[in-house]
């Protein structure tokens, strides 16, 4: 059989993007995604079940028994059957050279940063970006090849990240210009004649993993860099945290408070006060007001957390 507009994804953002293509520009004829089981072995935030694409849209769905792709049920699918084009969305992994050579057209994928590729290649790019406090996001629409984020782009657009969004915010934004970018890669599809451009005058500069455990908290750090942290791995991701004593507090959303105000009397990390259960506390450089958080039980002043 053949399948000519295929999306990979495991996230919501990947069910929006199927639900877009397949309603505002052409019919999404598979979806490729991951089974529940493969989420025991690989963290993957903002998991969410496509299968239900089925039953919406009468998509066909291939839930693969491998992230990378790998597993047998998935290599004899693909080698049984016949690919145009690929659209990755919310697809963490690298796609393997078995799989990239059944695509006629190829598979693109999204990966940006603050300058240009191969610039700030790797992990969560978006997630780097706010936690560094970058300001504009550079978004390609780029063709896979067995490398992670290699400069072959297709497309780009750019939008701003401003002091007031969150990941969950800018993710909005990086929607929006993905579907912009989509309607260009179709189109083109469509007249079969799609351009890439592979050269680059920028330079190879790589974003680490990030796990949970990197959420975590130092109020030694200045209030900025506290702030951007917090807002950088918020909902759906696994959230920032520290410790009170041995109990963790998930801090879901904060923002500098006050820069001038004497809070000397205070340790770094101390809840100065309390207000319609919103928390104030010292930093290095003044205060944070935490507007939401998740504890075992409700912080008072005095606390200090670690």
């Amino acid at each position: 059989m053949k399948y000519n507009v295929v999306v990979f994804g495991v996230k919501d953002t990947s069910e929006n993007i199927v639900e877009f293509i397949n309603s505002e520009i052409c019919p999404v004829d598979l979806v490729i995604t991951i089974s529940p089981e493969v989420t025991k072995k690989n963290q993957v935030s903002g998991y969410k079940g496509l299968s239900v694409l089925t039953e919406k849209y009468g998509i066909p769905v291939h839930e693969a028994d491998s992230y990378f792709l790998t597993d047998d049920k998935t290599q004899k699918f693909l080698a049984e059957n016949e690919f145009d084009i690929g659209i990755s969305m919310g697809w963490q992994r690298l796609i393997p050279a078995s799989v990239l050579d059944r695509f006629k057209y190829g598979i693109y994928g999204f990966h940006g940063n603050c300058g240009y590729l191969p610039f700030g290649r790797g992990r969560s790019p978006l997630n780097w970006s706010i936690i560094l406090g970058d300001s504009r996001f550079n978004l390609n629409l780029f063709r896979y090849d067995e490398k992670a984020d290699s400069p072959n782009v297709f497309a780009t657009e750019m939008f701003s990240i401003t002091p007031y969004d969150d990941i969950r915010t800018a993710q909005y934004k990086n929607m929006i210009c993905s579907k912009n970018l989509i309607r260009k890669l179709l189109a083109a599809y469509k007249e079969g004649n799609i351009e890439i451009r592979t050269e680059s005058k920028d330079f190879d500069s790589w974003y680490n993993k990030r796990t949970a455990e990197d959420g975590k908290i130092d109020f030694h750090e200045r209030t900025r860099n506290i702030y951007n942290l917090i807002r950088g791995v918020a909902a759906p991701f696994p959230g920032a945290f520290a410790m009170l004593g041995d109990t963790q507090v998930t801090i879901w959303s904060a923002q500098p408070f006050d820069e001038m105000m004497d809070f000397s009397a205070y340790e770094v990390g101390e809840v100065i006060d309390v207000f319609d259960d919103r928390l104030v506390v010292r930093t290095v450089d003044g205060s944070l007001l935490i507007n939401n958080y998740e504890c075992v039980r409700k912080l008072k002043a005095g606390d200090i957390l670690n």
